[in-house]
Formats: C-alpha cells, structure tokens, sequence
C-alpha cells in the first residue's frame, strides 16, 4: 500500500509516494516562480501551481515504479492562508494567488483591530477583501455565486475532484483570519464587515477523511483524497508531535514554529498565533505558532539575487570553510520580521563587512541569523504557552538538510536538535493522516512505530559564550527595524 503526499510549497510543489513503513519509495520535485509586482507584494500563478502540482504527481509516480491505481490516497499538506479566488463556473483563477508573505494589506489590519476583529497582514481575511475591491465587478460576482475562495488546499482539491468538492480542513481555516473559534464556523461577523459571502467560503471539515475522489481525467484513476492539512500542521504530525507540550521548528521559505497547547487556545501579545493543529475524530488539537517570514528564502536570494551560491546545497560547505563569520552579520528579514516584533516594514540587514570579508562569511552570516531569528521565536512560545524547552528539539523542511544550520541551531538554543530521517515532514504527516483515514495504518501506535529518526546535534557552547553571541547579535535587530532612506 502506498499513499501519494501532495507537498505544496511557497517555492515549490513536491509529491512523494511513501509507504506503510514511512519509507519514501519516490519523489519530485517543481519550483514555483513567484512575483513581486510592488514592494512588499507576492503573488504566484494559480494554474501554475495546479500544473505544477500535476506534473510533480506523474514524475513522483514514474519514480516509484508506480501508477495512480496503485495509490491507496491522497494526502495535501500546503502554504496556508495563501489567497486564491476563480470562477465556479470556468474553474480559473480570477487574480493570481496573493501568498501569506504578501503586506499589501497591512495599513487595513489596525483598521480592524481597532473594530474588534483579530487579524494579520499575512492572514487571508484582508486579501480577500483586497481582490473582490480590485477585480473587475467583484463583489456584485460574488455576490451572484459566481467566484470561490479558498486557500491553495482547496484548490488543489477543487482541480483533483474536477471540481465536485469545495472543503477545506480545520488547520486551514483557522489560518484564514476568517474563522471564528468559538463557533467553531465562519466569522459571520468579519464576513459581514469585509463584504465577503458565506458562499464563496469552503466547507470546514476534519483533517483526516475521505473528501472526495479524483477523476481519471485530471488524476488517472479514482483516488481518494483523505487528508488536507496547512504545512507546518502537517509536519506537527510528521514529527509526531501529538502530545501536549511537543514541539518543532520547520525550515522552509519561512521558519516556522510551533508548540502543541492542547485542546485550548493560547493567546499571545507578541506575534504568536493561536492555531488548530488539527480536527480528528469530532476534536479540535490547538498550537501556538511564532514565524520568521523569511528563512531558506535568505539563502536562495544568496544563490539568485547575489550569485554567490551555485546551488543551496552549497550553503553549509562554504559556510564551514571559515572558523567564524569574521564580524560579518545578517538580518535576514526581507518580508519583514516576525515573532516577537510584528513588523513588517523591517528589512533585511547585512553589516560588519571588510576588506577581509568573502562570500563564505556572507554566506555563514545569513544562516547564523536564521538560528539566532529562531530562537527569539522559540523563546517566545515557551514563555507565553508556559511550555518548558523540550528535552530535544525536533526540527524539518529542505533547510534542515543543511548540517551547519542545525549545529548552530543547537548551539544557539542550548538544545539537542534531532532531524528526522524524512527532513519533507509536511509531506509525511499529509501521507500519515491520509493513511490513518483509509486504514493504510490502523492507529497512532502504528505510525510511531513506522517513524524514523535522523541524526541529533548536541550544543557545544558554553552558557556564557551562548548568551553573548545572542546578545551581540541582538543588536543588529536595531538596524533592520531603522528606516534610514
């Protein structure tokens, strides 16, 4: 039995086919190209992600040695809050998606605050509102019945279905800034507010079910697809991070981490998140969840906005061919900054520079400030959730295949870091739940025996070395937050 993961990314859309004893039998893997028409403004092509995605599904299977009839499901883990809105009719795209980094609509967030309505700029709530004012006629569309909303699972599940289903899991919608928690529904209030109607919403239902079926046409066979699920929920579940108090940080475009809180919300005045984990079995699991916008994101600019990488994977090689950053030092904030500061007209900073300084200082520079970025956020959680640091500090994403990072990570935090053998934790935590809901595992019991471990990094620094460095660095914060020109 295998289980197809559909993994779709900010910067790319990746499939594995994965077996009942978590082994990955095969994969592929496209990357997405985004824009930036505007500062502060990034936007994808829906059908390119639909293409994409498409594409990374038959390459995956010609991998595996593998056809869609031998897929027992179909799992989705995906960028969250990402906006996409087409025609019911047509099933096109009417705006290119507009990606949760994107700030457009960050001056209209204190307007709503301020009216009681809880949101965020990299929320979806604002951009929808953003694209029925842009579009042409787009609220009297709306209106009519004519337009959809989703984020980019729903989309994927709208195309694989041939358009049959229109749904959306719990972790999905409570990123949405549309959602209301203690309704356990759509906000009426909010929708009421932006102008947006109920009837462009996705039904909200468990994240771990049978929703439907392909269709031959847009899939090759009938397949179920029972599992959806935002990324870094994906990967609490491919980490295994099901108990109260587990923990995880997921490397990807962002760094993105997240502490399991339980069956209650959370709440945070410092630019963490209160988010559903997961809807399973009738249960809502909640997370808090602290972000750095940008992380692996930093070390592709690296290789396409400086040319100083020929690939990513050589970021931890060069990083390592010298002992220190030689005063080099980077913010890495190019969407601005996240947890615990929320701001984002923060830019990315790089400074300490000399005669002296080459491309690996550079290099080493930028993935010292993604761990140092990390900490600050990890920080965070476990002083607003009362969480004590984990005993071992579980850790994913295509970033996490980078040594350096994670030695200094562990360093950093005083924390061993564990990688799992599987770094595509989103992916294996969408085939998890896919699997559990058509039996391909019959319990949690199951999946924990069938999970893997990596390789673990011990911290070798000193507490005072540890809390120097930190503090030292700290300071550059200053510099990316100042608005100079």
């Amino acid at each position: 039995m295998h289980v197809l993961a559909i993994d779709e990314g900010t910067t790319g859309v990746r499939a594995l086919i994965i077996d009942s004893g978590s082994a990955v039998r095969g994969g592929a893997y496209h990357e997405l190209t985004p824009s930036y028409p505007k500062p502060g403004w990034v936007e994808l092509d829906a059908d390119e992600i639909w293409n994409a995605t498409r594409t990374v599904c038959a390459r995956g299977l010609q991998a595996a040695r593998l056809t869609a009839r031998d897929i027992t499901a179909i799992g989705i883990a995906n960028q969250r809050s990402t906006t996409v809105v087409w025609d019911r009719r047509s099933g096109e795209s009417v705006y290119p998606a507009i990606v949760w980094q994107d700030v457009r609509t960050a001056e209209r967030v204190p307007e709503l605050l301020a009216q009681g309505i809880y949101t965020n700029a990299m929320a979806s709530a604002t951009k929808l509102e953003w694209v029925l004012r842009t579009i042409y006629d787009g609220p009297a569309r709306a209106a009519r019945g004519e337009l959809c909303f989703g984020t980019v699972d729903s989309w994927l599940l709208w195309k694989l279905t041939d358009g049959a289903v229109h749904a959306t899991d719990y972790s999905n919608a409570s990123c949405t800034g549309l959602y209301d928690a203690m309704q356990d529904g759509w906000d009426q209030q909010v929708l009421t507010l932006l102008g947006i109607p109920a009837t462009m919403l996705p039904a909200i239902r468990s994240t771990s079910e049978v929703y439907g079926q392909t269709t031959r046409e847009t899939f090759g066979a009938e397949v179920p697809v029972a599992a959806m699920a935002g990324d870094q929920q994906a990967a609490m579940f491919g980490e295994l991070c099901v108990d109260k108090g587990a923990v995880k940080i997921t490397y990807g475009t962002s760094a993105m981490a997240d502490i399991n809180v339980g069956e209650f919300p959370v709440l945070s005045m410092r630019g963490a998140y209160p988010l559903v984990l997961w809807g399973l079995a009738g249960k809502r699991t909640w997370c808090l969840e602290g972000t750095a916008p940008t992380a692996g994101a930093a070390v592709q600019w690296l290789r396409d906005g400086l040319g100083v990488l020929q690939s990513l994977d050589e970021s931890a090689a060069l990083a390592m061919q010298v002992p220190d950053s030689g005063g080099v030092w980077a913010v890495p904030a190019f969407q601005g900054l996240g947890t615990p500061y929320m701001d984002a007209g923060a830019r990315a900073a790089i400074g300490g520079l000399s005669r002296a300084s080459t491309r690996a200082h550079v290099v080493r520079a930028v993935l010292e400030g993604i761990a140092y970025r990390s900490r600050e956020i990890l920080e965070t959680l476990f002083e607003d959730s009362s969480t004590p640091p984990p005993a071992r500090l579980r850790v994913d994403g295509g970033a996490a295949a980078n040594d350096f990072l994670l030695q200094h990570l562990a360093d950093v935090l005083g924390l061993p870091v564990e990688r799992p053998h599987t770094v595509q934790a989103s992916g294996l935590g969408a085939a998890y739940l896919a699997g559990l809901a058509t039996g391909m595992w019959q319990s949690l019991d199951e999946v924990r025996h069938a999970w893997r471990s990596g390789r673990i990094f011990e911290p070798h620094w000193s507490t005072d070395e540890r809390e120097t460095r930190f503090k030292n660095w700290q300071r550059a914060i200053a510099a990316a937050r100042e608005k100079i020109f």
